[in-house]
């Protein structure tokens, strides 16, 4: 196989894949579905072309196999290397890692040689923007945080692409979803810990709820994210530790909720738990769809939907205009998933039977959010 020299390579479109260059109104990223359990009974392979690029990662904690979060970013990772020939290198995490691990980890992936390095999550902004500080010429991606100074004030460098989602508008379709589906009108939901990207989740979801009580009189709570003031919503203040979401989630289903959104990446497997201990319970995923998930294999039967964010789209398009040489970082080319771009969604009907025309209901609300009619408020709308 042929090797592309890096800098020779800039502005070539490659023909595995059309490059999508991500900006706040990119173009939807194409809806892959899992291809596995298919048997085309063939066993043609193609082969690819290899490229002198390297494309890296960093985790949050919960590491790349967390069935969420990281693992729905490392994904993205994977595509690129096998559908652009691209060599990748990668780095896990550990929980409660601080910023000098983070700075570490990223440091040494600039050692390797890394033209692109990825920061997944905002736990890592700070060390993502001080690695591009002294590296102008590596370029970054930071998922679901943009850059800022010491003093909080926004940063924006040219040579690193924020990647944020809007979660609060497919968080709304779960909530009306969820509002339309219980049986005992109490709804429960809650965080990890209670920083705005888990927030935006549930402050969306208890939006949806909303909406549905004004369309239809009714009275469904949301238990977790009573008030307004968020820092007071439920939380089991870390992102790791199951046992806490299995408690926290019984306490709720004592109270009399059927439906539970947690987002808390691996900590909500413990909802899933609860849920098989108590008849007609069920959960919401966050990130990716849960159904397909091998760690929520268990209880998948009781999995209403998930609030999808396409991060791994967005990571193999950025790794591919780098590879092109068409990446653009900075504020200004932002990239931010929605309902109209096809960054976030709500996964399709499972195994648990939607109410007669929710479906419609649906769909319709999508419409009225993208068009701007039907405003769903968010960090990115307030």
């Amino acid at each position: 196989m042929s090797t592309i020299s890096r800098k020779a390579i800039k502005g070539i479109a490659l023909s595995a894949a059309s490059a999508l260059v991500l900006a706040g109104c990119a173009a939807a990223p194409e809806d892959e579905e899992s291809a596995e359990g298919t048997d085309s009974g063939t066993s043609e392979e193609t082969e690819t072309e290899t490229v002198d690029y390297k494309a890296c990662m960093v985790s949050d904690e919960g590491g790349f196999d967390d069935a969420s979060f990281n693992e729905e970013a490392f994904n993205g990772l994977q595509r690129a290397e096998s559908e652009l020939g691209i060599e990748t290198a990668e780095v896990e995490s550990n929980t409660g890692a601080t910023l000098t691990e983070y700075s570490s980890a990223i440091d040494s992936l600039v050692g390797e040689g890394c033209d692109m390095v990825f920061g997944v999550g905002f736990a890592l902004a700070t060390a993502v923007r001080d690695a591009a500080l002294a590296n102008p010429d590596t370029d970054f991606a930071l998922i679901d945080s943009s850059l800022s100074n010491d003093d909080f004030s926004p940063l924006s460098l040219e040579n690193v692409k924020p990647i944020q989602y809007d979660t609060a508008e497919a968080a709304f379709l779960a909530g009306y979803l969820a509002a339309a589906t219980t049986e005992t009108g109490t709804l429960a939901t809650y965080g990890g810990q209670l920083f705005p990207t888990v927030t935006i989740f549930m402050d969306g979801f208890k939006q949806g709820v909303e909406y549905y009580n004004a369309e239809n009189g009714t009275e469904v709570e949301v238990l977790g994210a009573t008030g307004d003031d968020q820092a007071s919503w439920s939380n089991t203040g870390d992102f790791s530790d199951i046992a806490k979401g299995k408690n926290l989630s019984e306490q709720f289903i004592d109270q009399g909720a059927d439906i539970i959104l947690p987002v808390a990446g691996p900590v909500g497997q413990g909802t899933g738990q609860a849920s098989l201990d108590s008849e007609g319970v069920k959960l919401i995923g966050v990130d990716s769809d849960w159904y397909n998930l091998e760690a929520h294999e268990e209880y998948k039967q009781n999995i209403l939907t998930s609030i999808e964010k396409k991060m791994s789209d967005a990571v193999f398009n950025v790794i591919q205009s780098g590879v092109d040489g068409t990446f653009t970082g900075g504020d200004e080319n932002q990239y931010v998933g929605n309902l109209a771009n096809g960054g976030v969604r709500i996964s399709p009907e499972h195994e648990v039977a939607y109410p007669d025309g929710i479906q419609a209901e649906l769909d319709a609300l999508t419409d009225q959010i993208i068009s701007g009619e039907l405003v769903v408020n968010s960090l990115y709308k307030n």
